[in-house]
């Protein structure tokens, strides 16, 4: 005798389109994804109303890079993403993957998921491609808006470099190309953790804020030098490494190992969260 109704797919509880046009209401996800858009737009009216030469020349190395960012469309991307890449794009990952299991605990409505029925494997697994596509989404979304708003307002010209010569405009594409690959994959180690944390809590927030806060725990750690090599298995040892793909020839090394690394730790994290959703009382 069928334990399972007749006509019951597991396969067909909670399509994938239907997570999707879920997370598409919820005002967080318009929030993230509009600030993405919002960003580039701000940073380009501080540029025009800010502060002028004699600002910039104490700015040192910083000060480099706003020069840059101001050169072309490809560095004034460039720049956004170098200012984001340390912690509104750590949030706006922590958001996604961190919210999308303890706010439906928070709400009530999780066990009403899983009584459908949803198998609970494929409930996280729906949940994780779509949170990692939304990351991915607002990334993508940062980079091309500047690009838009840099090329419109300051031409198209190459790539620069603090650590190179100029590159030629067209490589210069790839080269931003590759630089937003290797966020996404480094923000995976992120993604993980946020994930794990929201399944391991019904406080959204909590499953946010811990992410986030771990990880700069991570990157304060990692600038401990007494630490020595201890400091390789952190999660953001290799956060800078994309610096080397604006290098001539590109510097490839570090890019490897913090990719490798990011993989290691969001599949670590991960399974915990699968082992652990599949074997805890759901009881809200």
């Amino acid at each position: 005798m069928s334990s399972a109704a007749t006509g019951y797919k597991a396969s067909a509880t909670l399509p994938l389109r239907a997570e999707i046009r879920r997370q598409a209401t919820r005002r967080r996800t318009h929030l993230a994804l509009g600030f993405m858009v919002l960003l580039p737009l701000i940073i380009l009216l501080a540029f025009e109303f800010g502060g002028g030469d004699d600002d910039a020349n104490g700015g040192g190395s910083f000060a480099s890079l706003v020069d840059l960012a101001t050169s072309g469309g490809l560095n004034f991307a460039l720049f956004s993403i170098f200012v984001s890449a340390s912690f509104l794009l750590v949030v706006v990952v922590a958001l996604f993957c961190g919210d999308t299991v303890a706010s439906e605990a928070s709400w009530g409505s999780l066990r009403y998921l899983l009584a459908i029925p949803v198998p609970r494997a494929r409930l996280l697994g729906v949940k994780l491609v779509v949170a990692l596509g939304y990351s991915l989404t607002a990334l993508l979304t940062l980079g091309a808006t500047a690009l838009l708003v840099g090329t419109l307002r300051y031409g198209w010209h190459p790539l620069g470099s603090t650590v190179a010569a100029e590159i030629p405009a067209g490589e210069g594409v790839l080269r931003l190309l590759a630089i937003l690959g290797y966020l996404a994959v480094t923000l995976l180690g992120v993604a993980g953790l946020a994930f794990l944390l929201s399944v391991l809590t019904d406080a959204a927030l909590g499953a946010v804020g811990g992410a986030v806060l771990l990880w700069i725990l991570s990157s304060i750690l990692d600038q401990i030098t007494a630490l020595g090599s201890l400091r390789d298995f952190l999660p953001t040892h290799f956060s800078d490494a994309w610096l080397g793909l604006l290098s001539t020839p590109m510097q490839t090394d570090d890019v490897v190992k913090g990719a490798i690394s990011a993989v290691c730790y969001a599949t670590l994290f991960w399974s915990i969260a699968f082992y652990r959703f599949t074997r805890k009382d759901v009881t809200s």
